[in-house]
C-alpha cells in the first residue's frame, strides 16, 4: 500500500472540486471553541492528534485519518499536546 503524500491529497481535492488548499500547524493543546465556515472541508491528520466534534459527537483523530465538514456546520476542534498538523482542502 501506497503512504497518501500531499501531492496525492492535492489532486484528489482538486478532481473533487476544492479550490483552496493548504498545510495548517495547530499549537500544543489549542482549543477552538465551536464555529462555523462558509466553505466545505476535507482534511487529514497528517502529524499529532485532534478531537473534532460535530452534532454532538467527538471523533479522536490521528496521522491519516480524513475527515470531512460541510459549510455552515457547527463543529469544534481541540489539538493534542503535540499539536497537530492538517492536511486541508477547501472548497468555497
Amino acid at each position: 500500500m501506497t503512504a497518501l503524500t500531499y501531492a496525492m491529497f492535492e489532486a484528489d481535492a482538486r478532481e473533487r472540486g476544492f479550490d483552496e488548499l493548504l498545510e495548517r500547524h495547530w499549537p500544543a493543546d489549542k482549543v477552538v471553541d465551536t464555529h462555523m465556515h462558509a466553505f466545505d472541508v476535507q482534511a487529514r491528520v497528517a502529524a499529532g492528534e485532534m478531537w473534532l466534534t460535530v452534532g454532538g459527537h467527538t471523533r479522536h483523530l490521528r496521522p491519516g485519518d480524513p475527515f470531512e465538514v460541510a459549510r455552515d456546520v457547527p463543529h469544534a476542534e481541540r489539538y493534542g499536546p503535540l499539536g497537530a498538523t492538517l492536511w486541508v482542502a477547501r472548497r468555497n
